[in-house]
Order: C-alpha cells, then structure tokens, then sequence
C-alpha cells in the first residue's frame, strides 16, 4: 500500500467528517442545505492523481451541496438520522485508516531491522 495514498484517504474521511458535523450543527438553522463529499468519487481522483506522481498534499476534496433530499418548510434538509448513519461510517473509515497506517509503518520498521531478524 502506497502511504501517500492513506495520506490522501485519511485527509478525505476527514474532509466528510467536517462537512457531516457541520451539517449536524446547523440542523435548525433556515435555509441550510446538506453538504457532503462524494468519498469515492474523490478516492477515485486522488488514485488517478497519485498513479500520475501528484503530490498527496495538492488534494482538495469537494464539499458539495447533497441533491434529493426532503426539505422542511424552513428550507433546510439536514437529516439527524442521515447524518449520524454517515458519522459512524465516517468514523469507521479513518479507523480503518489508521490501522492501515500502522501496519505500513510497522512493515517499513521490519524491513529496517532486517525483518525482525536480528
């Protein structure tokens, strides 16, 4: 696994993590519209990017208004429930994440030491 590319899928999962928040902290608020990161369509651009030698920290992920959703009468169309379910997952992703992270960093470190020979 490249880390440049978990750099790029921990920077994502962060990305949708601020914009689902946010959209949960403006759940009364008039007029507000869904927010979120389309995490494969992203992921996807980030591999084609680091496949042509971009650097992982030129990533940007789009936060874009989330279309088809009920609206209230105020105009917003945050869903608690929606927003939670994506929350969770979100969270789960950066997990796994880490996790991948940790054992990139634990290969590289038994290949220093020779394999764990020694």
């Amino acid at each position: 696994m490249n880390l440049g590319l978990l750099e790029n899928y921990l920077k994502l999962t962060t990305s949708r993590q601020q914009a689902v928040s946010q959209n949960m902290a403006n759940v009364d608020t008039p007029g507000y519209r869904t927010r979120d990161v389309d995490f494969e369509h992203e992921m996807h651009r980030a591999m084609v990017q680091a496949s042509f030698g971009g650097a992982s920290a030129e990533l940007t992920p789009a936060v874009q208004e989330v279309k088809g959703l009920m609206e209230r009468a105020d105009g917003n169309n945050v869903s608690l429930d929606r927003e939670s379910l994506l929350l969770s997952e979100t969270q789960l992703q950066y997990q796994l994440g880490t996790q991948l992270v940790k054992h990139e960093f634990h290969n590289l470190l038994s290949a220093i030491n020779g394999g764990g020979q020694g």
